[in-house]
């Protein structure tokens, strides 16, 4: 663990650039930041590549470093086989998200980290109570300490809209999986999926 002449270090799982923006503004002058890029549930293929080239920006611009974790898609579709046709917030989303926070906490384990954090409480579209519940309970199992906030709160979606524009940032507008993708959205993309 740290002691008090070094700040904490914290790894904080990054679902996306624009998301990232305002959690790293607030975070960064308390703890020494890794951000980590696990996101296997985003898709297509192109997609996953634009959020990534945002989350690069954002790392670079912010002064943080950045690991890209696996793009291991295929396991992540075994994890929440069953649950495809969930409506979106439903449990196939829970099953997303403690699959890559609990990847996110091995991480973190494994470099003997201090905190680990998600961005995901950013969005106002997701269960930040869920996500934080499972941060907890993830990271307490790796002896980690979570940092569970409710990233939206005080302006902080408004404010990650705001620094995206200036940094000219790509936002989504789907979740990330193929599930949580409109049909608007599906017929007019020509990528494809894997």
């Amino acid at each position: 663990m740290s002691d008090w002449s070094h700040k904490p270090r914290l790894l904080l799982h990054v679902c996306c650039g624009p998301c990232a923006t305002a959690v790293i503004e607030r975070v960064v002058s308390r703890f020494e930041v890794v951000c980590f890029w696990y996101n296997p549930n985003i898709e297509p293929p192109a997609e996953y590549e634009r959020r990534l080239a945002s989350v690069r920006t954002v790392a670079e611009v912010m002064g943080v470093p950045l690991v890209e974790g696996e793009r291991d898609t295929p396991s992540w579709r075994k994890a929440i086989a069953g649950w495809e046709d969930e409506p979106e917030g439903g449990r196939r989303c829970r099953i997303c998200f403690e699959y890559r926070l609990r990847r996110a906490a091995e991480y973190a384990q494994a470099r003997d980290m201090d905190y680990l954090a998600t961005t995901l409480t950013v969005s106002p579209h997701k269960d930040a109570q869920l996500i934080n519940s499972l941060g907890e309970d993830l990271a307490e199992a790796a002896g980690l300490k979570f940092l569970a906030e409710v990233w939206r709160r005080e302006c902080g979606f408004q404010h990650s809209v705001q620094l995206s524009r200036q940094l000219n940032l790509y936002r989504q507008d789907y979740c990330g999986c193929s599930y949580s993708m409109p049909s608007s959205v599906v017929s007019s993309r020509e990528d494809g999926f894997e």
